[in-house]
């Protein structure tokens, strides 16, 4: 396979599985593509089928393998089925990435139920679906890797956000919780948590309201999806096999 000279950081996933959530756009199709670059079939899920055909037509042009699942990561029918189809077509699944996420930005007193609702069954609750679904398998085959893609705002917490921010808090407890029921199986469990990255979330903040971010930043700059992708690249390698319960921060040293 070919692979993008920009890549630095590389680990041999030959002949793994991995299913990445949200993979129809931004850091999950950054995350999708780093994997199948370094070998890894990929199993790319998002609700939005038109976006991760591009996602695999990305996939496919440089070399690697992977196929598209429409899913809706809050229903537990929707989720058995896409596992149940990837091992059906690959026989295994190595590493799962819980990217899948909204958010719903609000200050709490006007906050509908239905934002808090959305907020953390799509973000937590579609973790813990695909989690109780794979773990199954890799405590079989024991060896896995599962990867939730959390926030510094679980973490710090942001104004706007108690949602979005407790969907990501869960995301780390969750992660260090299992990693001790699976570590004995030799499945690891860890967090990324990113901070402000180069997206089209923060694009719609203005280039205003981005100076003012990037002051706060000792980095004194955005990161961006290939940097996140490379963490995650390294907490699914063999070389991360003792690493688990952890929390990776990507945030350009914000949070000290």
């Amino acid at each position: 396979m070919t692979q993008p000279a920009a890549r630095s950081l590389t680990a041999d996933l030959t002949d793994q599985v991995a299913l990445v959530t949200g993979a129809s756009r931004g850091l999950g199709r950054a995350i999708a593509l780093e994997l199948a670059c370094n070998g890894a079939r990929v199993a790319c899920v998002a609700r939005d089928r038109g976006a991760l055909a591009e996602t695999v037509e990305a996939i496919h042009a440089v070399g690697g393998r992977a196929a598209a699942h429409a899913c809706d990561v809050k229903d537990r029918n929707s989720v058995e089925q896409v596992v149940d189809q990837v091992l059906a077509q690959w026989d295994r699944l190595d590493i799962l990435v819980n990217n899948a996420g909204i958010n719903r930005d609000t200050l709490l007193p006007g906050m509908r139920d239905e934002d808090w609702e959305e907020v953390l069954t799509t973000n937590l609750t579609g973790t813990f679906l695909f989690c109780r679904a794979v773990s199954r398998q890799m405590m079989r085959a024991r060896y896995g890797r599962i990867v939730n893609i959390a926030s510094v705002s679980g973490m710090i917490g942001t104004a706007g956000q108690t949602n979005y921010a407790a969907s990501k808090a869960g995301q780390i407890g969750f992660a260090r919780s299992l990693s001790q029921e699976l570590a004995g199986r030799k499945v690891t469990v860890n967090a990324v948590a990113p901070g402000y990255i180069e997206s089209e979330m923060t694009e719609a903040m203005g280039e205003l309201v981005l100076g003012e971010v990037k002051k706060r930043i000792p980095a004194k700059r955005l990161g961006t999806a290939e940097e996140v992708a490379a963490a995650v690249l390294y907490l699914v390698s063999p070389a991360a096999a003792y690493v688990t319960g952890q929390v990776l921060v990507i945030d350009g040293g914000m949070t000290g």
